[in-house]
């Protein structure tokens, strides 16, 4: 660029002074310091002018954000008007609950936890040792486990790099919480909510979220005798919770498939026709074997050899009989469940569990993890009754039911495989675990509640500090302090002079059973009236006694 320069100045001096010959123009010349100083002003113009682009380009480029910024805005206000994620301000909504979800006053908390505390106190009578799990789970640790109902699992969108799902049962989340931590042997129970995108039925106690009461034993033991002492919980929990006349029914997953095989169903359809047979108890055998053979692509001949065993049902004498069949005889499975079945039914036997268990071939539980053993508590129908019948499907779901049955209460069965898909080595655990309906039980008691009137206490206070005129709040404060020190559940108003009569009405309607009056005579003689709420009946105690007097007359 220099060069090109000083041509140019060369030229110009040329031009500017003929007095210059030819010879003399031709002659190359040095540039003088005033050509130098023109030179590094056009350098610096150019600079300038560069640094101007510069800006301008950066201007323009910034317009260009701004156009873009201003379109996304104007996109994202119409996806809020179409309905997206942004709602206006001043939008209207209705507030409910969720479907398939519902809110619980104080009475029903207070009925919901009588039960789960009931529950849990038949656990722990069995050894069992609580655990807790997230509420959701890896994607990947929950498909693929439960056959045609993985479609009802929650996904979650990704929130970090991670495919996560909510978790559909309790079962699972054991299998891997086991293989992740190398336990091959426990005794745990697990009481927690579960998430289902299901059709929910509320007034028959099916929810998309509700709790599931999970007992499971873990490990290497001898044969049906963890298996036993599950059906053994499954009759304690019914018996303790006093909701009706049930029975619990039966039946091997080894014997399905071995019955299936002999009446010629293909292996890869095993699974397919169990999940036809578990709609047995809600549906008449005419649609379950019209599913078999129009959907499921089964002969019609093997659905009716299938449809002679699944209506059969009874006891020890129904397995000497199945034993004794041709045709399931040929099946070493079938033979291998018969020998189980038979087992398990001598065990349930010295638990005093005759009248209350049945060998049933129609009971088969969808789930595909199931191995060995399954088996269903079910509430039978009471005289007259005309409630909502429904069917716990797997762990705890439930679905309309026909027949003389309530509907399905508890549900479990051996799993010996579950675990080894979680370790890396395959490594097996064996398991046996029942789920208990909570939700199902729940809707019963509170019908029953319902239906006599009774109304439930929701709080535990045992004594309200009443003052009898103003002027009190302070002494109240002191006596408060004084029972809540010695352990005492106790309350008073949050008003500075409440009136007597509104105290003692408080004390009626929340059944609270013992109360205190202050009054100024009585404290100047150190003592206070100590009411009995139900009889009206007032005694003077001295302060000093309160405590104690009050935890005798609770215990009488």
């Amino acid at each position: 660029m220099l060069r090109s320069i000083g041509r140019q100045w060369r030229c110009s001096v040329a031009f500017q002074c003929p007095c210059l010959s030819p010879a003399r123009q031709q002659l190359p010349l040095a540039p003088s310091s005033e050509g130098r100083a023109m030179s590094t002003s056009v350098g610096q113009q150019l600079k300038a002018q560069q640094q101007q682009q510069l800006q301008e380009q950066q201007q323009q480029q910034q317009q260009q954000m701004h156009k873009i910024d201003e379109e996304v805005s104007r996109l994202l206000a119409l996806k809020a008007k179409l309905g997206g994620d942004a709602a206006p301000a001043n939008q209207k909504f209705t507030l409910k609950t969720p479907k398939g979800t519902r809110d619980y006053a104080p009475q029903q908390m207070t009925l919901r936890q009588g039960v789960l505390d009931k529950i849990v106190q038949v656990f722990k009578r069995h050894g069992g040792e609580a655990i807790d799990t997230p509420v959701f789970e890896l994607k990947e640790v929950l498909t693929g486990k439960y056959g045609e109902d993985s479609k009802l699992i929650y996904d979650l969108k990704d929130q970090g790099g991670e495919i996560l799902s909510m978790r559909y049962d309790l079962t699972v989340p054991l299998a891997r919480y086991l293989a992740m931590n190398k336990i091959s042997s426990i005794k745990r129970y697990h009481i927690a909510k579960v998430y289902r995108r299901d059709n929910p039925a509320m007034t028959r106690g099916r929810y998309r979220e509700f709790y599931q009461c999970d007992f499971d034993i873990a490990g290497t033991y001898d044969p049906m005798l963890a298996d036993a002492e599950c059906v053994k919980i499954v009759a304690e929990v019914l018996d303790t919770l006093d909701i009706g006349d049930y029975v619990i029914k039966l039946n091997h997953r080894q014997l399905l498939d071995g019955m299936f095989e002999a009446c010629g169903v293909p292996p890869n359809n095993f699974r397919a026709i169990c999940s036809a047979v578990d709609k047995l108890d809600k549906s008449p055998w005419a649609e379950v074997r019209k599913e078999m053979v129009e959907e499921k692509g089964l002969d019609g001949a093997t659905a009716d050899r299938i449809g002679e065993y699944v209506r059969l049902s009874g006891g020890a004498e129904l397995v000497e009989q199945l034993l004794a069949d041709p045709k399931l005889k040929a099946v070493p499975n079938a033979v291998k469940g018969l020998e189980g079945m038979q087992l398990l039914l001598k065990y349930c036997s010295l638990f005093g569990l005759e009248q209350r268990v049945s060998f049933d071939l129609s009971l088969a539980r969808g789930l595909d993890y199931y191995t060995g053993v399954i088996y269903e508590g079910v509430l039978k129908a009471e005289p007259g009754s005309t409630g909502s019948p429904v069917k716990t499907l797997q762990n705890g779901d439930q679905a309309p039911e026909q027949g003389g049955t309530v509907g399905s209460v508890a549900g479990g069965g051996r799993y010996d495989n579950l675990v080894g898909m979680f370790d890396p080595r395959g490594k097996a655990v064996p398991c046996v675990g029942v789920s208990i309906g909570v939700e199902r039980i729940f809707s019963v008691l509170e019908a029953k509640f319902a239906a006599s009137k009774v109304k439930l206490r929701t709080n535990d206070v045992e004594v309200y500090v009443a003052s009898a005129h103003k002027g009190l709040h302070e002494q109240r404060l002191r006596v408060l302090n004084q029972l809540w020190d010695a352990g005492i559940k106790a309350e008073h108003s949050y008003k500075v002079n409440p009136k007597l009569l509104v105290q003692l009405q408080h004390c009626e309607e929340h059944q609270i059973p013992l109360a205190i009056v202050l009054g100024d005579a009585e404290l100047a003689q150190g003592i206070v009236k100590l009411r009995e709420v139900r009889t009206r009946q007032e005694s003077n105690v001295t302060l000093a006694e309160l405590p104690a007097e009050i935890r005798r007359r609770l215990q009488e």
